[in-house]
């Protein structure tokens, strides 16, 4: 009962700042969408155009750091939403509407290089227009503090899984090597959730009701507060081998291949692609690492079920690409000897993977 209280006085508050906001009473309030955290976005209509609110309930959510990065991607030339009104102390923010479709729902075959190709050029604008310093390190202890969340709710917590002495230190020394890979490379803003649901698709947003929406301006870039400095193949990686669509292996090649020849070009990047392959493959196991541990704890801890749809991709790229390195052999060991596949299918039933043909209905 207290939290339906809670829930409606947040939404009263919301919509009597809204009135003060918009300077007028006559517009409708619909839910748009929720996110991984305690955030909630709704759409605001009125005659002329919409809007969308988000309400970040304090203290559990700040969202200065979104309001802050929000600035900094704009002023680089990024297609974000652009900031109507705040009252950071309330946690109410009015945007413009980027639209309801994003990359997950209209992406395939057809039109991905298209894509991801605008995607590409929205993510090096970020990285090059946006200096060091801007945003939190990524620094070790929070590559550390991320892994972590593996063996803890993934492992302990969702499968009842404790790694015995060699197996626990064979994983430690993986962890402390995808650290290293991740902290050699050269760091840039990163965006930490670049990925398609995070994407907007604006071919259909109107501009003259929705300002920010540029049909020329593929992508809408979204859910961007928790910003970081860190590797540069970390966003391509959310990128690429997104938890929520998978690409044939050749296919994610060449556009890794195209994104590394652009870096270069644009001089945030003199390796060869080799190592950059080598990056990216390491990058992704330990973002995939942490994934499955943030999915299992939005389930035991945060009562967020859907998310484990997504844990059997996200364990078939570790499965897939732990192999080819040395470094990560204990990650193969321990999704083989603890039987991971068989206890993940007791404990929900998996849907089977396959790849994006067509949008999402």
């Amino acid at each position: 009962m207290q939290d339906r209280q809670e829930f409606d006085a947040r939404a009263a508050a919301l919509a009597g700042w809204l009135r003060d906001a918009l300077g007028t009473a006559a517009f409708r309030i619909e839910p748009a969408s929720e996110d991984a955290s305690f955030r909630r976005y709704f759409r605001v209509r009125t005659r002329a155009r919409t809007w969308v609110a988000m309400d970040a309930p304090p203290p559990m959510e700040d969202c200065r750091p979104f309001v802050s990065v929000l600035g900094r991607l704009r002023d680089a030339g990024v297609n974000a939403p652009r900031l109507h009104a705040a009252d950071v102390e309330r946690g109410f923010l009015l945007l413009d509407d980027l639209g309801s479709r994003c990359y997950l729902d209209v992406i395939e075959e057809a039109n991905a290089d298209a894509l991801y190709s605008d995607a590409f050029e929205a993510l090096l604008a970020m990285q090059g227009g946006i200096g060091r310093g801007q945003v939190p390190p990524y620094d070790e202890r929070k590559l550390h503090e991320e892994l972590d969340l593996f063996p803890h709710w993934f492992l302990a917590h969702h499968l009842g899984i404790e790694l015995d002495g060699t197996l626990s230190h064979a994983l430690r020394d993986t962890f402390e090597a995808l650290v290293r890979a991740c902290t050699e490379q050269p760091r840039v803003f990163v965006h930490r959730d670049y990925h398609s649901r995070n994407l907007m698709y604006l071919e259909d947003v109107d501009p003259g009701r929705s300002p920010g929406g540029d049909p020329a301006d593929n992508p809408g870039v979204i859910d961007f507060q928790d910003a970081v400095d860190g590797p540069i193949t970390y966003d391509l990686v959310s990128l690429l081998r997104d938890v929520y669509v998978r690409w044939p292996e050749d296919r994610v090649a060449g556009w890794v291949d195209a994104y590394h020849d652009r870096a270069v070009a644009r001089s945030l990047l003199d390796v060869g692609r080799a190592q950059f392959h080598r990056w990216f493959d390491l990058t992704g196991v330990q973002r995939h690492l942490k994934i499955a541990g943030i999915f299992a704890r939005l389930w035991h801890r945060d009562g967020k079920p859907r998310y484990l749809d997504d844990l059997p991709l996200t364990l078939s790229y570790l499965a897939r690409i732990a192999p080819r390195y040395p470094e990560t052999e204990a990650v193969v060991r321990v999704l083989e000897e603890c039987d991971v596949a068989n206890r993940m299918r007791a404990t929900r039933p998996e849907r089977p993977i396959r790849p994006r043909r067509g949008p999402r209905r």
